[in-house]
């Protein structure tokens, strides 16, 4: 098995009133601190989704832009699944600084060939710290076509499809998936 590591950053940051990867969290940017926690998976591949390259943005790190039409996180989760070279994709938000490397290491370990993990918070999926076989870049240009651009439906097809198993999260590890939308939640 073979692994890409994305890095997903093309909200728009309303909430937040600022870029969420520029924002200090234990002293060093969101986007330096998220791109650190992929690299330690040592990917084959390391990329950042977005819709268009953001400034802050290594040279070297390829950017996939989102495919059109925009639909928020699928749009970046299609085209990145579509370009995938490696038989699984790591995908982790930009706003989820409790995420530790190991957890992540955690979910790689649980994917099988052509199996990938969604983690499951009670009935939610977390599809945007998740691991996806690239037998899943069919399902997620057929959502992105089709008038439910939701990644907890396309979650849900992926799981009855057995192209992902679910990862029941402890109450522990739901707090690693805290994401932060304002300026308040960096302070929780």
């Amino acid at each position: 098995m073979t692994l890409t590591a994305v890095l997903f950053a093309g909200g728009t940051s309303r909430r937040m009133g600022a870029d969420k990867a520029a924002l200090m969290f234990a002293g060093e940017p969101l986007w330096s601190r998220q791109l650190g926690l992929l690299r330690e998976l040592q990917p084959q591949t390391l990329w950042v989704s977005a819709r268009s390259r953001p400034a802050w943005c290594p040279p070297g790190i390829e950017v996939v832009l989102d495919e059109p039409p925009s639909r928020g996180p699928l749009s970046g989760l299609a085209a990145t699944l579509q370009r995938l070279q490696t038989s699984h994709l790591l995908a982790l938000a930009i706003d989820l600084p409790q995420m530790p490397a190991g957890h992540l290491h955690q979910l790689w370990s649980l994917a099988r060939l052509g199996c990938g993990v969604i983690p499951m918070s009670s009935k939610y999926a977390e599809p945007l710290c998740a691991i996806y076989p690239v037998e899943a870049a069919v399902a997620a240009k057929t959502a992105l076509a089709g008038d439910d651009a939701s990644l907890q439906s396309l979650a849900q097809i992926l799981l009855r499809r057995n192209h992902t198993q679910s990862y029941p999260l402890n109450e522990a590890e739901r707090l690693l998936y805290r994401n932060v939308n304002t300026p308040a939640d960096l302070l929780k």
